[in-house]
């Protein structure tokens, strides 16, 4: 129906969702479902919608000859280019803690810790989430490091991160 009301414009979904949502929170749309005039206030709706300067789906998607600037005064724009070394030696962190994880020695142990260090930072709060103590959490963590630092000289990848 939007379809067709719409006379094969790549807007008749647009349209078509518009009005069934404005039908569906119409005050009075059970009252049309049950007397059966549904189907004609919904194509009233998509045919008002579509082709009314003043509707609001015109307001509100179409707006033709309508110019919109863009204020970019107070966005920042970044200076830099993007950093392919450092995405590398990311990736190459992210591979080695993955392996880590999957190890069954202690590693997966320290792997842990160090996730959880990465998105907390704080020894005190990850004791009391996890009630290891702080020295534990902060020996494991050191020691992850250490196992990083190592894995990514044995891989040969140059890091200042």
């Amino acid at each position: 129906m939007a379809k067709k009301i719409c006379k094969g414009s790549h807007e008749w979904e647009d349209v078509a969702h518009f009005a069934i949502d404005k039908f569906i929170h119409h005050e009075h749309g059970q009252e049309l479902v049950d007397a059966g005039r549904g189907m004609n206030f919904l194509s009233g709706i998509m045919w008002r919608s579509f082709n009314s300067s003043t509707s609001e789906y015109y307001a509100l998607h179409r707006q033709k000859n309508r110019m919109h600037s863009l204020d970019t005064t107070h966005l920042e724009m970044p200076t830099d280019e993007y950093d392919y070394d450092q995405d590398y030696v990311v990736s190459a962190i992210q591979g080695i803690i993955e392996d880590m994880s999957c190890d069954k020695t202690d590693l997966w142990y320290r792997a842990t810790l160090f996730q959880m260090w990465l998105n907390e930072p704080n020894y005190s709060e990850l004791e009391r989430r996890t009630e290891i103590p702080r020295n534990s959490i902060s020996h494991a963590v050191n020691e992850a490091k250490k196992y990083i630092k190592a894995e990514l000289k044995q891989q040969g990848i140059d890091y200042d991160i």
